[in-house]
């Protein structure tokens, strides 16, 4: 069966309505370091807010509203009325490996261990406790992201590129493994078309032997990711 398109994954997702210190509800601030992500705006509005290597900026978010950003990016997912929205990830499987780093008081992001203290969930725990951590996870975030922000608006490029530089000494024991997942995914996607090329070139009709397709169905639960109540689909291959 045909693999999603692109070596993506989609996630359906309503963003907390948890009021923060700063009278804004919503979810915790982060990057990726390898992954470009995408905003299709389903219903609600709100608000993401992004600190790029241009600067700081607030982009409003209304049903139909689609955004995305590169690896790097620090962004807020606001929520002032029900927003709800699909995530679409570059690079299907890294996300879900750790490609994130949350905007933690800087202290937290140069230990390595005090990050994964604070930043993982508990397991095997009754929901209302999971969401309690989630709570105190991006509360912890937007501390560090206040700090962030100040730092951008008086320093400029230089304050994003030490945070980068932080992220990327935080998820370096990860690229290993991420390396081998990118192979079985997106790699094998962009050879597999690579030789379909090659085929269609040559007059063979290989390329389409193998049509088929696939579906998945949405799941009735949801977790609790950075940003909000999460959704995925099941994949009909497994």
């Amino acid at each position: 069966m045909p693999g999603f398109p692109g070596g993506t994954a989609v996630t359906g997702l309503r963003v907390y309505d948890w009021e923060a210190a700063d009278g804004l509800c919503g979810g915790s601030p982060h990057l990726h370091t390898v992954s470009s992500e995408a905003y299709l705006v389903t219903g609600g509005t709100g608000q993401v807010h992004t600190i790029a290597m241009g600067g700081a900026a607030e982009h409003h978010l209304t049903a139909g509203s689609l955004l995305w950003f590169s690896p790097g990016t620090v962004h807020r997912l606001v929520n002032t009325d029900r927003l709800t929205l699909n995530v679409i990830m570059s690079n299907a499987g890294l996300p879900e490996a750790g490609d994130s780093v949350l905007t933690f008081p800087r202290h937290i992001l140069q230990d390595p261990d005090l990050y994964a203290e604070y930043s993982a969930l508990p397991s095997d725990a009754h929901q209302s406790v999971v969401a309690a951590a989630a709570r105190q996870r991006r509360d912890l975030a937007l501390e560090g992201y206040a700090e962030l922000h100040q730092s951008v608006l008086r320093d400029g490029q230089e304050a994003l590129a030490e945070f980068h530089r932080l992220a990327a000494a935080l998820v370096r024991p990860r690229v290993e493994r991420w390396k081998e997942i990118w192979a079985a995914t997106v790699r094998s996607q962009v050879a597999a078309t690579e030789q379909s090329l090659q085929e269609l070139e040559d007059g063979s009709p290989v390329p389409m032997a193998g049509a088929a397709v696939a579906h998945a169905r949405q799941r009735t639960d949801e977790g609790y990711g950075m940003c909000g109540h999460l959704t995925t689909w099941d994949d009909s291959r497994l």
